[in-house]
This record gives C-alpha cells, structure tokens and sequence, in this order.
C-alpha cells in the first residue's frame, strides 16, 4: 500500500511539474511576443517589413537567452537552498 502511495505522488508530482513547464513556457511566448512585437512593430500592417523581422527575430533571440540564464540561475539558487534546509534537517535530526 505505502508503495502504491509512492507511486501516485511521484506521478502527481510529475504531472505538476508537466504542467508547471506548460505555463512557464505560455508566459515567455507571451512576455516575448508583447515586448519583442512592441519593440520591433512601431505601425502595423499587413506585413512585416524586413528591418521589422530582422528585428523580430533578434528580439526573440536575446530574451530567449536572457530567460534562460534567469531560469538556470533561480534554478540553480533553488536547489542550493534546498540543499541547506536538508543539510539543517539532517543535523537536526542528530542532535547538532
């Protein structure tokens, strides 16, 4: 029964974390589509001008990667914070 129980959260927690990814991955298309079309499309029209895609596409770019180092880095903080509460527990748990 306990593994069962074990089972079901590994499998809760991964369809969180699924869906979590969806999101996050929602909210840059968003954030990168209204900053970069702002930036990029001062009047528009039926169709993007060169300058306008090159532009586009350069935008995209550099908050892609600028989104990337952000994540990598909170991820990174996250984890060595985490590291420190188990640490913590773990001399709590023995006495120190």
């Amino acid at each position: 029964m306990n593994a069962m129980n074990s089972d079901l959260k590994s499998q809760l927690l991964d369809q969180i974390r699924q869906e979590a990814a969806v999101n996050n991955a929602r909210a840059l298309i968003t954030k990168l589509n209204a900053h970069c079309f702002e930036k990029c499309v001062p009047s528009p029209g039926a169709s993007l001008s060169k300058r306008e895609e090159g532009c586009l596409s350069a935008c995209m770019e550099k908050y892609m990667a600028t989104w990337n180092v952000v994540s990598r880095t909170y991820i990174a903080q996250v984890q060595k914070t985490a590291g420190r509460a188990n640490l913590i527990m773990g001399l709590n748990e023995v006495g120190i």
